[in-house]
């Protein structure tokens, strides 16, 4: 077993990965390598070419290892597992994956069981695999930042009324497979994997499947002031799907195109693009769940 943690974690992170990697090794050998760079994970990748494979970390670092395993060719040959130590962990709550270290290596140990799961991989070789967004996610997502080390996941709403207060909307056209779902202003644009998002702050499409070989796509217009601070509430709930400014559809081909915007993709925000579009590849990798 491959276990791939964060050269930059911090004490209270190497404490809690040590208590879980003596779990780990309870059902075999573990190789546990450190990495800061894509480079560095590549490395170990490949002087570790088989078996199941680690992450110890949030969002990020899961979407880091499924993008390098993606580049090299080798998901279908791996199964992927997962030690939540970030800040949302979205994917570990929509899987039902434990957030406590120790009771997740329990399950990559020997509790768990391998789920084929559907990956997005966008036009310029990225990959998503829980939820992108644009416009108001993304710039929600950058404003957060600053604040998850004090605030940790109550980070996330507080960026989005920050993105909120600084942005009105975003002229953009969105299709799905092939049809056109809207062309003009829009507040923000998501495609999810599964439901929730913003750690368990927000559940964007409500019954989303992640292995069902489609997308979710959530589309708001709700640009003006007054419906921005609505749909911000109904988010949280689940219950902005019944807005009338509001589209939910699935696809599975979703292209965005129009004045730059920028992508949170599994929490990591882009450069300001003016196109992407996403396509669905069915059960594409395996991770380990409950």
């Amino acid at each position: 077993m491959l276990l791939i943690t964060n050269a930059r974690a911090g004490t209270s992170d190497a404490e809690t990965i040590g208590r879980a990697e003596a779990i780990l090794r309870e059902a075999g050998p573990v190789t546990r390598i450190a990495c800061s760079e894509p480079e560095d994970l590549d490395r170990a990748l490949a002087r570790h070419d088989d078996g199941t494979v680690v992450a110890a970390g949030g969002d990020g670092s899961i979407h880091t290892l499924v993008q390098a395993l993606h580049r090299r060719g080798e998901l279908e040959g791996r199964v992927v597992g997962l030690l939540p130590l970030g800040t949302g962990n979205d994917l570990a709550r929509n899987l039902g994956i434990p957030l406590e270290a120790t009771a997740a290596a329990r399950l990559v140990a020997g509790e768990g069981r391998p789920r084929a799961l559907d990956l997005f991989v966008d036009d310029a070789g990225g990959v998503v695999v829980n939820a992108a967004h644009v416009g108001i996610g993304a710039e929600a997502a950058e404003a957060a930042t600053r604040f998850k080390p004090l605030f940790k996941t109550a980070a996330f709403p507080l960026g989005s009324l920050l993105a909120g207060l600084r942005h009105t909307g975003w002229r953009l056209r969105v299709e799905a497979d092939g049809d056109l779902v809207t062309d003009g202003t829009v507040l923000m644009v998501a495609l999810g994997n599964s439901s929730g998002i913003a750690g368990g702050n927000a559940d964007l499409a409500p019954g989303a499947s992640p292995s069902d070989g489609r997308l979710d796509l959530v589309v708001s217009a709700a640009t003006g002031p007054l419906a921005r601070v609505g749909y911000a509430l109904h988010l949280r709930s689940g219950r902005h799907l019944r807005r009338d400014d509001v589209v939910r559809t699935i696809a599975k081909e979703v292209s965005v195109s129009g004045e730059p915007f920028r992508v949170n993709t599994d929490g990591e925000v882009s450069e300001p693009v003016t196109s992407r579009t996403w396509t669905v590849v069915p059960r594409a990798w395996r991770l380990l769940i409950p």
